[in-house]
């Protein structure tokens, strides 16, 4: 089977590195990949990865390269691509590819068609106003007392919420949203969220149009610094499973919230093929949504693919082909950690071209694998070339070992500028 996989980040690094272990594929590109991507190899006969140097947004080039070169499946990661139509595109030239279509990437796409579907459908949420005016949106700011979520409407690398504790915090975040357009043509419309209080975990459900299987817990940390501090991030690292649901527990999460989400898509008509991440709050009044993503999360899926034990190709058809009830998600007992090596000034400007030291010998320690997410190669080495740089990943029998390994594997590379939170997983031990 010949695969292209869409995407350049630590997500699309570590779904090329378990697709890579497929029994099934004997060629690969990835579009446009990083470093990381082009250091991987097939299990099935050895063939090097290659990059192909095309944006995963170029949706008319995809579509050609597509045409000349005739893979038998797709695999999208970005959110980018999805919202810009690439399944839609493939489907229409013929292509088969997995993720969800652009009318159901709006999930994601647009926080204001998600708060509209869960409060039409009952799936439980926060209490929201969507906004169009900042003036009306400070308004409902001052009936929250200011502890808000404000967020852009459209996409923004994840980066796109402002979190407020008071009435002038809530005011400036709108202004800067919706006034100032910190996160551009995104900010146009913005939704208010009450601010919800429990302990927030991330799920991830596999869909096929017709029925969801949900995955493990893992929990992020969204916040730059320790102790959930500073601006928010597109995620500085993650650990699965978290133990703050029983078994029984997440699949009474899961009926509380994809049950509904289930019978509203079909209600109006939403062909979800692909993967569904729901970021939620465990409030004293259950489970709530704070938002609906539309792909596999990152650096969730840095911890959850070291876990799975399935052929992901096999998964990924079936899930594309509507035949999930055929299949079964098999996961590894272990522990997963993921660091997140950050650019200095990451989530706001930041260097580029630092070079990387250090990481043969992260990746030579026991269950280790790091996955590259801002890299690139310039004269044989590895530099930085974005953000979030690298993806540090351990696995191990207990959380608290996973943890000591992936710090272990992170305290031997460097670059300049280097920065990591030191608390990941923290809460998992407590």
């Amino acid at each position: 089977m010949k695969l292209l996989v869409l995407g350049s980040g630590g997500r699309e690094h570590a779904l090329v590195w378990k697709l890579a272990q497929s029994r099934h594929v004997t060629q690969m590109f990835v579009a446009p990949g990083n470093a990381g991507t082009a250091a991987e190899c097939l299990a099935a006969n050895g063939a090097p990865v290659q990059n192909v140097a095309i944006g995963a947004e170029d949706i008319p080039a995809l579509v050609a390269w597509a045409q000349a070169n005739r893979p038998d499946f797709t695999v999208v990661g970005p959110d980018g691509a999805l919202g810009a139509g690439v399944v839609d595109a493939f489907q229409a030239a013929g292509f088969k590819i997995w993720g969800p279509n652009q009318r159901a990437a709006q999930f994601e796409a647009s926080k204001v068609f998600s708060q509209d579907f869960m409060e039409r459908h009952g799936i439980p949420t926060a209490k929201s106003g969507t906004f169009a005016d900042p003036v009306a949106a400070k308004r409902f700011c001052a009936t929250l007392g200011g502890r808000c979520a404000v967020k852009a409407d459209g996409l923004a690398l994840g980066k796109g919420v402002l979190l407020a504790g008071n009435v002038d915090e809530a005011e400036r975040a709108v202004d800067e949203i919706m006034v100032d357009k910190a996160f551009g043509t995104a900010g146009a419309r913005v939704v208010v969220q009450e601010f919800l209080e429990g302990m927030e975990i991330s799920l991830h459900a596999l869909c096929d149009g017709k029925m969801a299987k949900l995955f493990p817990t893992s929990q992020d940390h969204k916040r730059a610094l320790d102790g959930d501090q500073g601006l928010n991030t597109g995620g500085m690292g993650t650990y699965s499973p978290a133990p703050f649901l029983t078994d029984a527990e997440l699949a009474d999460v899961g009926r509380q919230i994809l049950n509904p989400w289930l019978a509203g898509c079909a209600a109006d008509g939403i062909d979800f093929r692909g993967l569904l991440y729901p970021g939620v709050m465990l409030t004293k009044s259950g489970p709530k949504v704070i938002e609906f993503n539309a792909r596999f999360g990152d650096p969730e899926t840095q911890v959850y693919l070291p876990r799975l034990e399935n052929d992901l190709v096999e998964l990924l058809l079936a899930s594309a082909e509507g035949r999930l009830a055929d299949v079964e998600l098999e996961w590894s007992p272990s522990a997963c950690v993921c660091v997140v090596l950050a650019s200095g000034g990451y989530p706001g400007s930041y260097a580029k071209g630092k070079v990387i030291h250090g990481l043969d010998q992260a990746n030579a320690l026991p269950g280790v694998k790091v996955f590259h997410a801002g890299t690139a190669t310039k004269d044989g080495q590895t530099v930085t070339s974005g953000g979030r740089v690298l993806g540090v990943t351990a696995w191990a029998p207990t959380l608290r070992a996973a943890r000591d390994q992936a710090y272990a594997a992170a305290n031997v590379i460097c670059f300049e500028g280097i920065q990591y939170r030191r608390d990941i997983a923290a809460k998992g031990l407590r």
